[in-house]
């Protein structure tokens, strides 16, 4: 890939250069939305850019040299882009930081990217470096957003963001030296780190690119359109790489509007006030829409159950038709406007364009059935390092079930094992300071994905990952993701494992949705003190084990699940089990259960 034609949009080959172009041409334009007290304000693209630079040419007064990492311990806010971007523009690598991990991730996180600086977001995330700061030597300096808890607090080695800003602002040359820094980035160098979640050891930084960037930005307007007038949310982690994409990269190239989430906790209210026009989110947000519909259908009468049911099926035969009949056409219009419409309004969707879902497995009937009430949902496919998106389905070209059509430029072949292959200008720079991983994932120019697949008709499909196969004692080769997603379509289960491997037959630890059981136990008069508790009560464990019987039905025999144990503690991403996209991470949940699984063997 590094011996390459440069890529070029609008004569920039590379992010920062394209970056800084946009601004200053669209100069008072709207860029992002915060909320403050309650009421949103509204940021500028020049905004944007005086801020960045400030930070920028600061940052190069306190020392930073190019090409050094810099790390972001931060929720998803305007100066996490404004520190991005002024990082990228000093010449420094831009390395996000979950605001989940504990204070030894961060010391191994900054000792590993050897982060000349740290941006922290408040006292609670500094407290976190406060903590490691004898184990941190690399750092020069550490930068807190928000002096709130913190009037009194005086230390050499931490300084606050206004203070950074204004010391960027006082310098007489900092247009020509920031100018001059960003003329001088070139395609090939790292244009950020993004960490691995580390489930099957220590995390790597994935390098990606300019031309990584840039090749996606290109590749991906080919498949999804993209708007200036477009509103967007912001609330997945910008540490990874799907909403970095989404709420910097892509803004940067076609100007659409981000409004930030206030917090992880209000993303469904920040949702119905901004209802974006494009909106991505993992599996687990959509499942809990759906699981939040079908709560309020069972609160609803019966007529009221009966017209909900009507508009839903009117939904599936308009959208699942080949081609709709008249009949069927004017029976949909009919139910979106008594029904459907006021759903989406309700849930933050009355102007949805496309929504797009990625990251993980998603249940193909969930994507079905969120078509029905009108909210046209696409599955895409990536990996980190892919630099996102590797595939997706879209208006033109879908086929529910897979993860879409290759974007153009990739190559994607099946091994002979059955590994998906990936080749494109998307595939990363390798992982940072660790050559001998980049050649166990780069072998003879293919990425290659540790995922199980099947290309079809220009379509991929995901059957599993490599690692997750499971192998039962009869010799039988299973992929556990399609049971799982089956099972995860309920309301009431919110994750699941499938567990085998080298056993007699399958079982399954299940996580359920606590809102809707806890109502379930509620409307069924079900004695519960806590969630423990919840999990053990006969009428939930009865509820569940229907569920798991009905699934078994669309499996063979061998595919079915024998027994399966609740897990009885709730789980956050601070927790080893789930990744900051509130995935499960397969191995800690087999090692911290094991007693749970071996009681069902």
């Amino acid at each position: 890939m590094m011996n390459e034609t440069a890529i070029h949009i609008e004569d920039c080959d590379t992010v920062v250069k394209l970056w800084r172009k946009k601004c200053l041409e669209r100069g008072d334009q709207i860029a992002h939305r915060e909320k403050d007290l309650g009421i949103w304000q509204r940021f500028s693209w020049l905004d944007y850019y005086h801020s960045a630079r400030a930070i920028g040419v600061a940052l190069m007064q306190l020392g930073l040299q190019r090409g050094q990492p810099v790390s972001i311990l931060s929720e998803d806010n305007k100066e996490w882009l404004y520190c991005d971007m002024g990082i990228v523009g000093a010449g420094g690598i831009s390395n996000g930081i979950y605001t989940t991990d504990s204070a030894e991730q961060l010391a191994y996180l900054i000792n590993d990217s050897g982060s000349a600086f740290l941006f922290v977001e408040n006292d609670e995330q500094l407290d976190k470096y406060l903590t490691v700061r004898d184990q941190v030597p690399t750092l020069k300096k550490v930068i807190v957003y928000d002096r709130k808890g913190l009037r009194n607090f005086s230390d050499p080695m931490v300084m606050f963001l206004d203070e950074l800003i204004t010391l960027g602002e006082s310098m007489e040359d900092a247009e020509q030296r920031f100018a001059a820094s960003v003329a001088e980035s070139r395609p090939d160098e790292i244009r950020m780190l993004i960490y691995t979640s580390g489930t099957t050891g220590a995390p790597k930084g994935a390098m990606i690119s300019h031309r990584n960037i840039l090749f996606q930005l290109k590749a991906g307007e080919t498949m999804l359109e993209a708007l200036d007038s477009d509103e967007q949310l912001c609330f997945l982690p910008l540490c990874h790489i799907l909403e970095r994409l989404v709420s910097v990269e892509m803004p940067t190239y076609k100007g659409c509007t981000v409004n930030f989430a206030e917090s992880p906790e209000t993303v469904f209210d920040n949702l119905r006030e901004v209802s974006p026009h494009t909106f991505t989110a993992v599996p687990r947000l959509w499942e809990k829409i759906y699981s939040s519909i079908m709560n309020m259908r069972t609160d609803a009468t019966a007529f009221g159950r009966w017209a909900f049911d009507q508009a839903i099926a009117s939904g599936r035969s308009f959208h699942d038709a080949a081609a709709a009949t008249l009949a069927q056409r004017l029976r949909y219009r009919l139910w979106d406007l008594l029904v459907l419409r006021n759903l989406r309004n309700m849930i933050g969707m009355g102007r949805i364009r496309r929504a797009t879902t990625g990251a993980a497995p998603i249940s193909p009937d969930l994507i079905s059935w969120f078509h029905a009430i009108g909210v046209p949902l696409y599955e895409g496919y990536g990996m980190t390092e892919s630099t996102g998106v590797i595939s997706v389905n879209t208006a033109d070209r879908q086929s529910i079930g897979t993860v879409g059509h290759v974007l153009p430029g990739t190559e994607v072949r099946i091994s002979e094992q059955g590994e998906i292959l990936v080749r494109g200008g998307h595939v990363f720079a390798g992982y940072w300071k660790k050559p001998e991983k980049t050649a166990e994932d780069i072998r003879d120019g293919w990425l290659h994905t540790g995922d199980m697949g099947k290309l079809e008709n220009g379509m991929l499909t995901i059957t599993g990952r490599i690692k997750d196969i499971i192998i039962t004692a009869g010799g039988k080769n299973i992929t556990p993701a399609e049971i799982e997603s089956k099972l995860k379509f309920s309301p009431f289960i919110s994750d699941a494992v499938v567990i085998g491997d080298q056993r007699k037959y399958l079982t399954c630890l299940i996580m359920i949705d606590q809102e809707n059981v806890e109502k379930f136990a509620q409307d069924n008069q079900v004695h519960f003190s806590d969630f423990a508790s919840l999990c053990r009560a006969a009428e939930v464990l009865e509820m569940i084990g229907g569920i798991v019987e009905e699934v078994n039905k669309s499996f063979a025999q061998v595919e079915q699940i024998k027994y399966f144990r609740l897990i009885d503690v709730l789980l956050t991403a601070e927790d080893d089990e789930l990744t900051a996209t509130m995935k499960l991470k397969r191995s800690f949940v087999e090692k911290k259960h094991k007693a749970l699984i071996d009681s069902m063997y």
